[in-house]
């Protein structure tokens, strides 16, 4: 079982990135293979609205200038993904909002791509907000017929400082029990992804 982990802010080794880690710990230790992509900073531009994948129907976006398609790949190899980000005025960064409307849209018109797969959101945030971000990344999971787990709280982590989010106990335990309901859920579902219902 494969699980993706996209880092959507901009500090590679800040409060987002701890989470991930957390979350991913306990998959690692459980044989799942493990992949993290660092998305935030990085070249990614936002749905132009064109709707050239509905018309094309080849699971890719027609802009291919910057990392889109290549991410887009790995998610569907992926059997779980988890979305990371800092809380950027009570939402995602506009880097992995970018990811989740390209991405999300290419897989619903092309009938479904990502149902049936794991999808986890993460928050860092320095005060408040965070609620709403983890919220707008679990609307595309949900409407792309993915199983969100849930955990022991929303999913988020608070700090501001790279790495203040480590003292965060409720944190890193939400995150570790993420991990662990993400395991138990894929061993549970994964088997079965061809009974998925279709629409």
């Amino acid at each position: 079982m494969k699980v993706l982990a996209i880092n959507g802010s901009p500090r590679k080794n800040g409060n987002t990135a701890l989470l991930l880690h957390e979350a991913l710990a306990p998959l690692s230790e459980a044989g799942w293979e493990v992949e993290t992509v660092q998305l935030g900073g990085k070249k990614i531009q936002g749905c132009r609205g064109c709707e050239k994948c509905a018309e094309l129907k080849n699971g890719r976006c027609v802009f291919d200038n910057d990392m889109l398609n290549e991410l887009l790949q790995k998610m569907l190899a992926a059997d779980a993904m988890i979305l990371g980000t800092p809380c950027y005025f009570t939402d995602m960064s506009a880097e992995l909002k970018a990811l989740v409307d390209r991405a999300g849209f290419v897989a619903y018109v092309n009938g479904g791509l990502f149902q049936g797969k794991i999808g986890a959101a993460v928050v860092a945030a320095g005060r408040a907000g965070a609620t709403h971000a983890y919220d707008s990344i679990n609307h595309m999971f949900l409407m792309s017929k993915m199983l969100v787990p849930g955990s022991t709280y929303w999913n988020m982590g608070f700090g501001h400082a790279e790495g203040e989010a480590a003292k965060d106990a409720f944190a890193l335990e939400n995150m570790r029990h993420l991990g662990r309901a993400i395991d138990w859920l894929g061993k549970a579902v994964i088997p079965h992804m061809a009974e998925y219902p279709a629409a």
